[in-house]
């Protein structure tokens, strides 16, 4: 985990270019980003204008799912690709869904400046003896895992809820995510939980959000994450033979929505697929 002065030296050299992690902060309306990320959020909102809307599902999302996971009974999470802490977090969900406080979560990000911040957030906010911000890339598993068992707060051998959230967009094709999933979904004991969620280019309502959605893909091929959609046919084989839980796989806002839930009216205008699964066998002792 980063020294104080080191997260503060990372964010400091960081601000000659947009954070893609600082740019999904303004857009879900946090407040740790610069203008430089701001300029580009407003590019994107500019073409696609729910852009936000469709982060705020994301992230909804996760807190659902992070909530039933809790409600099942699991303790433990690696929230891949965290970017960085804001609202409705995987531990505050988690704690305040188990008051007795017995959660522990490791966070996960590739990109330097986000774990930075995220390690100086958590200062403010977290328990050091039961949550963490590591550096690590889900495209490189055994890496990742190993890293978490370093943090000494997560046991491999009990059920895990591994949260990808809002991610994998970012992982084309070209770079086998499949292989790398499944190699999570080995590692995992049986009775873990995995979460996914990313956007999708299904049923656009017309040729123009057809194109704002190209035009959104075409803005990250510039960047240092390109991305890619898929449709909900093309996503579902990220969960391998897991059993998902109900509703299934489905556009995010109709996944046990709440009453704040935006899109709960007409969830395939979120443009966010996602859903939870649970690897079979039982549950160790």
């Amino acid at each position: 985990m980063l020294g104080h002065d080191e997260a503060l030296r990372a964010v400091e050299s960081s601000l000659d270019r947009p954070s893609a992690a600082r740019v999904y902060d303004y857009l879900l309306g946090g407040d740790t980003h610069y203008a430089i990320d701001r300029e580009f959020a407003h590019k994107i909102r500019d073409r696609v204008p729910l852009i936000g809307q469709y982060m705020r599902t994301s992230r909804q999302f996760l807190a659902r799912a992070v909530r039933r996971a809790a409600q099942l009974g699991l303790t433990q999470f690696v929230d891949i690709g965290s970017g960085l802490p804001t609202a409705g977090n995987v531990h505050d969900v988690a704690d305040e869904t188990r008051p007795q406080r017995d959660t522990h979560v490791v966070y996960i990000d590739n990109e330097p400046v986000a774990l930075a911040h995220s390690t100086l957030l958590l200062a403010d906010t977290a328990d050091p003896d039961r949550h963490r911000a590591i550096a690590g890339d889900l495209r490189q598993p055994g890496e990742v895992l190993e890293r978490v068992l370093d943090t000494g707060i997560i046991d491999l051998e009990q059920p895990v809820a591994l949260v990808v959230n809002a991610v994998l967009h970012f992982i084309k094709d070209e770079t086998d995510p499949d292989a790398m999933l499944a190699e999570y979904r080995e590692a995992l004991a049986p009775g873990s939980l995995l979460v996914l969620s990313q956007m999708t280019n299904e049923n656009p309502r017309g040729e123009d959000e057809r194109q704002a959605l190209a035009d959104l893909v075409a803005y990250y091929e510039e960047t240092t994450n390109p991305a890619q959609l898929r449709t909900t046919e093309e996503f579902s084989r990220f969960f391998g033979d897991w059993e998902l839980l109900e509703p299934g796989l489905v556009y995010a806002p109709a996944w046990h929505p709440d009453e704040d839930t935006v899109f709960a009216a007409q969830p395939s205008e979120s443009r966010v697929i996602g859903g939870v699964a649970r690897k079979p066998g039982a549950r160790p002792s």
